[in-house]
């Protein structure tokens, strides 16, 4: 099986953290965010999935949330590299 895991590049991080909305939940450094993708990347694959890095393109993702009037919170993200073939 296969999944799609959000990956946000170290230059987008300050832009990212301005654009959500479930801000207070989310880590305050890219390193701690990169530290937890990579632990959860790992344990995927340890359970037998093929892991896709996507690289979350801000712009795209913003306007998946505006067309699709939702908030940009994990759920949001989440359906949106998911649904990325």
């Amino acid at each position: 099986m296969e999944v799609n895991l959000a990956f946000y590049k170290k230059k987008d991080w300050n832009k990212f953290l301005s654009i959500i909305d479930d801000r207070d939940s989310m880590f305050d450094t890219w390193k701690d965010w990169h530290k937890s993708y990579l632990r959860t990347k790992k344990e995927l694959i340890d359970k037998g999935f093929k892991v896709n890095d996507f690289e979350v393109d801000m712009a795209k993702l913003e306007k998946y949330c505006r067309e699709n009037r939702l908030k940009n919170n994990g759920k949001t993200r989440s359906q949106f590299v998911s649904n990325i073939k």
